[in-house]
């Protein structure tokens, strides 16, 4: 008797260590939407790759304007063109990864000019792009996850609000989760202040193009301490860590991935808010192979 109770004792022993072994498992978010020649949305998923897909970009909205989604040469929304890629969202889903629409980039059109101005956005999306209703749908009738903060001009004000008001539709059913992209300078200019507000599921800090706080040459000191500030001060779930795929994807902040394995991750994965690794973009993943290098790692 007395060795049975041994065995499944240390079965259940390891089993435990197994569960926490995985539980620091992360994910890895990728951002798909402003090249054509990456591939389709159903074979971004089909990878097995990714657990977050960022649809780039919501790029014109807010201050009175007529929103309007660019999504470079994979289709024209203007012309309802964009909206074939519902059954492209609902198999991604199916295969249980979250599909978010992204708003902002670096060469977009918006600013939020009041809290009443951020609910007309937030109204919008809802019912553009999440679970409400609209005649003109972009993307057709499938239901996005959530919305990416991606905010890299205009101004800072009212991102709190548009949080807030995004936040709420979640008590009509289905989560909508809210992620962001801050760069990794602490605090972030424009939405350091929205972070503040605990809304956030998923944040991926950029550690690119910012010479500062990123990785350089076997240099990781300076990413450590971003990191160590990201993770204490942000009230959000979990924090990624935002990378270029490609060398050429940025202009500054690539890692080799047998640097990033060998000694980025083992230092900021202790962190219980480790949520796993942001890639800029599909194409030049593709063109690297870079997330299938790094996967079993993250």
């Amino acid at each position: 008797m007395a060795s049975h109770l041994s065995i499944s004792l240390a079965f259940v022993f390891s089993v435990v260590l197994l569960l926490v072994a995985n539980s620091d498992a992360g994910g890895i978010s990728i951002y798909w939407g402003q090249n054509g020649g990456e591939g389709t949305l159903a074979e971004t998923c089909a990878t097995g790759n990714y657990e977050y897909v960022n649809l780039a970009f919501l790029t014109t909205f807010g201050n009175g304007q007529t929103p309007m989604l660019n999504l470079a040469g994979h289709c024209d929304p203007t012309s309802n063109g964009c909206t074939g890629l519902s059954s492209d969202i609902k198999s991604c889903q199916a295969q249980g990864i979250k599909v978010i629409l992204s708003i902002g980039g670096a060469s977009g059109s918006y600013s939020l000019v009041s809290a009443a101005d951020a609910r007309e956005v937030a109204t919008y999306i809802w019912n553009n792009f999440l679970g409400g209703n609209s005649a003109t749908r972009p993307l057709g009738n499938a239901v996005l996850d959530g919305v990416d903060f991606d905010i890299e001009g205009g101004t800072s004000a009212h991102w709190d609000d548009l949080a807030r008001y995004l936040s709420a539709y979640s008590k009509r059913g289905k989560k909508v989760y809210l992620t962001a992209a801050p760069q990794c300078p602490y605090p972030d200019a424009w939405v350091g202040g929205a972070l503040q507000t605990g809304l956030f599921d998923y944040v991926w800090v950029q550690f690119y193009n910012n010479p500062p706080c990123q990785y350089s040459s076997s240099a990781i000191g300076n990413l450590e301490d971003a990191w160590k500030q990201w993770t204490s001060d942000i009230p959000a779930k979990k924090i990624f860590l935002g990378l270029p795929a490609a060398p050429d994807a940025a202009g500054s902040g690539f890692i080799p991935a047998s640097d990033l394995t060998s000694q980025v991750l083992p230092a900021i994965k202790g962190s219980s808010k480790y949520g796993g690794v942001m890639l800029w973009s599909k194409y030049y993943d593709d063109q690297s192979g870079y997330s299938s290098s790094i996967k079993s790692d993250v």
